[in-house]
This record gives structure tokens, sequence and C-alpha cells, in this order.
């Protein structure tokens, strides 16, 4: 049965709440996620909440019912609540009426399998949440494996990211493993073939539509402000550029891993 809870004082407001911070984020291993799209797309891929917050006026919602059903059968919580304190766990004026507790879901490099998508995004010291959701929204509209953080990237569980991403963290393999890990992981394949690691530079004269890639294809994009450092780009097999037509010399990271996505999933498709 859903318990009500109407007191801004309740030590599990607190605790909520908290996952807000980084900090408190990874010592509890969970993360907020909150609007109705978000998290009926979650449990469409078997991602259920360990706690699922709803204002009164919600309870009746076909979605929110199955919701609370499978969160409950799950083990989890269902708790009902008002609006201001939904607000308060989510740090908005204008909450969505439902707020999802999620374990976070992280993949050790060892456990993914390269060959289970052609596609694989690798950002490296990414600083924007919202870049950073963008670009795994665009993950799933392609259908790559995932996104591998590498190095100090910006948080994937904060609040700004997953919003950002519009429940794509879900469908995405998330990993996280600093440079020389991940070059060793990504050139020790079992059946002596190469993975192919393409970086995105201003420092060179090839048109991103111009090479033929090959499968599975590793997508490499670098900070915002500084692009990837050159011993970086001097592991890849390929370096690409997009064309500037006007004043601006690059495009924001998340637009540009886009466009060269979809070069990648087109190239496929034409295959």
């Amino acid at each position: 049965m859903p318990r009500e809870i109407s007191g801004f004082s309740n030590p599990l407001v607190k605790r909520v709440r908290s996952l807000r911070d980084k900090k408190f984020r990874r010592v509890e291993g969970l993360f907020l996620a909150e609007g109705l799209r978000i998290l009926t797309e979650a449990l469409d891929v078997g991602a259920v909440p360990e706690m699922l917050w709803h204002a009164p006026d919600s309870a009746a919602h076909p979605l929110v019912v199955a919701l609370a059903t499978a969160t409950e059968a799950a083990g989890g919580e269902v708790l009902v609540t008002t609006p201001d304190i939904l607000s308060k766990l989510s740090g908005k004026d204008n909450p969505q009426a439902v707020l999802g507790v999620y374990p976070e879901r992280w993949t050790a490099l060892a456990d993914v399998d390269r060959n289970a998508a052609p596609i694989w995004i690798v950002a490296q010291a990414l600083r924007d949440p919202g870049n950073l959701g963008t670009i795994l929204r665009t993950g799933d509209a392609v259908g790559a494996g995932g996104l591998i953080l590498i190095d100090d990237c910006t948080d994937p569980f904060s609040a700004e990211a997953v919003r950002a991403s519009m429940g794509a963290l879900f469908t995405q393999h998330i990993v996280q493993a600093r440079w020389g890990e991940f070059l060793d992981w990504l050139r020790a394949e079992p059946d002596g073939s190469r993975s192919q690691l393409i970086g995105t530079s201003l420092n060179t004269s090839t048109d991103y539509q111009t090479p033929r890639y090959a499968a599975p294809a590793f997508l490499l994009v670098g900070n915002e402000a500084q692009g990837l450092p050159a011993a970086y780009e001097a592991e890849c097999d390929l370096l690409v550029k997009m064309p500037m037509r006007g004043k601006a010399d690059s495009l924001n990271a998340a637009v540009a891993t886009a466009v060269m996505a979809y070069e990648l999933l087109n190239q496929t498709r034409r295959a």
C-alpha cells in the first residue's frame, strides 16, 4: 500500500532530496528521475524504481498505476506526497507529478560486448550535463551500444543530465574509464580484428563524409572548450572534421556528436 508523506521534516524527504548532490548519490548509489514519460520508458526496458513518489491527483492515471504496481512487486515503496514536497525533492518550482529513485546504472568496461552494437560513443572530459544527456539521447536514437566516459566527465546521473537524456540513460550502457584503461581494452580484441576509433578534430583536413567507417565504430568526442588532447588524437585510427561555412570554427559537442553519429548510422544503413 502507498505511504503518505506530508511533512518536510520527514527523514525520507531529506534523504531523497540529498540525491541532488553528487556526493550523496555516490554514497547511496541512487539517483532521481522525474516525469511520467521518462519513468514509463524506463519501465518499458525493465528499470523499476526503488521508490516511486507521486502527487495524490495522479494516483488513478493508468501509467502511474502500472509504475506503482511494478514498484511494489519488485519490493520497492510507493509514496504519495504534496506538490510542495515534490518541488523540494526535484529542485524545480513546477515539478513533475511523478518522481522515481533508481540505482545508478554503471556498466564495467570489461562487461561491454563491443559487437553488440555498430556504434559506441566515447566522451573525454565532458563538462556540461546537458551535453552529456543529449549525447545519451542521440546514442539511443542511432542504436548505439552506450556511452564510455573518459577521464573526469560530468555526472551522468545528475538531475540535468537525466532530464536531457529523456530516458535514454535507461537504454544505454554507461561506462567510466581512464584513457589508458580504455585503450588497452579497445586494442585487446579477442578475434584479432580492430575496432575503429574515430576522433573529431580541427587538426585534420579529412571531411567526415569521406572515410568508409567500419563497425564497431567508437566515436571519440572531446571536451567542449579544449577538444581532444593531442596524445588522444594520435591514438585514433581516423581524425575527421565537419565543414564550417560561417564564422564559428566548431559545433557544440552534443551537436557534433549527433552529426557524426548519424553519418555512421547512414553508412551502416547503406551497407
